[in-house]
């Protein structure tokens, strides 16, 4: 009877059920989408906050402690991690996470990327080779990114398959809903003229239907010069726009400019989870993303 005892102990600790599965998550939203997803089956980490630009992070040790003990990555992918991503699968030393093994999941590979460049060189500026990689701003691409990351979750753990499957059919179910809600909200966007301070919002732009206008930045990733802002300025005598927008973690000073020079409203909205203290969840992300474009339209 003791040995029985002994026997059941040892397999407890080695086969431990209840044990959850460590997600190491690059930026916020799909950390939340993981967490959305995984309930209290996962323990999720994100390695920037959303009020971090995520192209530019630092591999430090406390980011490379958290993916040696990974079981699963989840990022987006499309060289948007491409300046740190690699030194941290490096120096993890974890074999779950590197490139092709079951725990490396990058969220692009699952959607059409919008902008893929036909031709690439240095002199382009921050020129991502597969397209464009937010696509977090539309969330017809978050619902197919969450299809795909249900199927790897059941895959790395299919004690927990069931369990799965019905989080990822609720979470469908009230996204779905959520989505008709919005498109009927954001019809009075539809042709609303912008002005974009980076090429983050390409998504966005193509799920609303706004008129973008000009993008200040003449070159991806490089900040614009005052020739490129003046050209903007004369770009908007002739085409007026109702909003100057950018992200909640970029420097507003190329915007404060272009709306003191112009009269044009700026406007910083969150881009990810946690980009102002009201946007908690992938939910509350669109719903205060709307807000802000609604009220800048008027």
């Amino acid at each position: 009877m003791k040995k029985l005892f002994f026997i059941s102990l040892l397999l407890s600790y080695s086969f431990p059920a209840s044990a959850e599965l460590n997600i190491f998550a690059c930026e916020p939203e799909w950390a939340a989408l993981s967490q959305e997803l995984g309930g209290d089956d996962v323990v999720v980490y994100s390695a920037t906050t959303g009020l971090q630009d995520p192209h530019y992070i630092q591999a430090r040790p406390s980011l490379i402690a958290k993916a040696r003990k990974a079981d699963l990555l989840v990022c987006t992918g499309a060289e948007l991690e491409v300046g740190w991503l690699p030194l941290l699968q490096s120096k993890s030393a974890n074999p779950m996470i590197q490139n092709g093994a079951d725990g490396y999941f990058m969220a692009t590979d699952y959607v059409s990327l919008l902008n893929k460049p036909t031709h690439i060189d240095r002199s382009q500026g921050d020129v991502h080779s597969a397209g464009n990689p937010h696509i977090q701003t539309d969330p017809h691409q978050i619902l197919k990114v969450g299809e795909a990351l249900t199927l790897r979750l059941q895959q790395l753990d299919m004690n927990r398959k069931a369990a799965y499957q019905q989080r990822w059919s609720d979470f469908k179910q009230r996204w779905r809903s959520a989505i008709v809600k919005w498109e009927k909200q954001a019809e009075p966007l539809i042709n609303m003229p912008i002005v974009t301070q980076h090429d983050n919002w390409v998504y966005m732009i193509d799920w609303l239907h706004l008129n973008r206008v000009a993008n200040m930045e003449s070159k991806p990733g490089v900040p614009p010069t005052i020739n490129d802002l003046n050209t903007v300025v004369n770009t908007l005598a002739t085409s007026p726009a109702k909003a100057i927008i950018y992200a909640a973690y970029q420097p507003s000073k190329a915007s404060d400019w272009l709306a003191d020079k112009t009269g044009v409203s700026k406007v910083s909205l969150p881009y990810t989870v946690g980009g102002d203290a009201s946007t908690t969840d992938l939910f509350s992300l669109f719903d205060n993303t709307l807000m802000l474009l609604l009220k800048a339209q008027k």
